[in-house]
């Protein structure tokens, strides 16, 4: 199982971090040991002092894939839900600056929290979802599928390019504006289109 992550989808994101916003999908991976689930709590990690929460629309892949062309690309996911991608900013930031790799910034054990899944026949307009996370129950991230730069089909159709899509697979989106720190003691509440998929607390 694979979990893939989509950089700077969302153009706010992307400014507030004071990058560039891309011209084509920028993605990542993550170990499966990343996963978090079932709202285990998440164990602040001793390596950062200024760990951030990203909170993403995650699709399930439901068949195996490659080179899938974008008209088809929503026959190959099922389900969606939301999920965190924590990323220790400072650990980042150092990497960057050396122009080294920084998979240790974003892909360490549990960095990647997951909700429960909802069959995207009952979601609507995947278009137009909102998604949302509350931390201690005060809103820190809100966002909406309409402002993606690159749709869900052409995230699949562009990474099925370069990498066979398995079963089970997961793809992280990307964050919208608003990331920022947490901490121990927090409870993180991810929410897609208002319904609770995720409650969990750091510790």
């Amino acid at each position: 199982m694979k979990i893939i992550c989509i950089g700077r989808n969302y153009a706010e994101h992307a400014k507030e971090m004071k990058s560039e916003v891309p011209t084509e999908p920028v993605f990542f991976m993550k170990p499966d040991t990343a996963l978090l689930k079932d709202n285990e709590p998440f164990y602040f990690p001793d390596f950062t002092k200024d760990l951030h929460h990203e909170i993403e629309v995650v699709l399930k892949i439901s068949k195996v894939g490659k080179h899938i062309a974008e008209a088809f690309a929503h026959k190959y996911y099922e389900e969606l839900s939301v999920g965190i991608d924590f990323t220790a900013r400072d650990i980042q930031a150092q990497c960057k600056a050396k122009g080294l790799p920084w998979e240790k910034a974003k892909s360490f054990d549990g960095s990647a929290p997951i909700g429960k899944f909802v069959k995207k026949s009952e979601l609507g307009d995947l278009q137009n979802l909102q998604f949302d996370l509350s931390i201690n129950n005060e809103l820190r991230q809100k966002g909406n599928t309409s402002d993606l730069l690159f749709s869900f089909d052409k995230v699949i159709a562009y990474v099925s390019q370069f990498l066979t899509l398995k079963v089970g697979d997961l793809i992280y989106t990307g964050t919208p504006e608003g990331v920022g720190p947490v901490a121990i003691g927090d409870k993180l509440k991810g929410t897609l289109n208002g319904v609770e998929l995720f409650c969990f607390e750091i510790k």
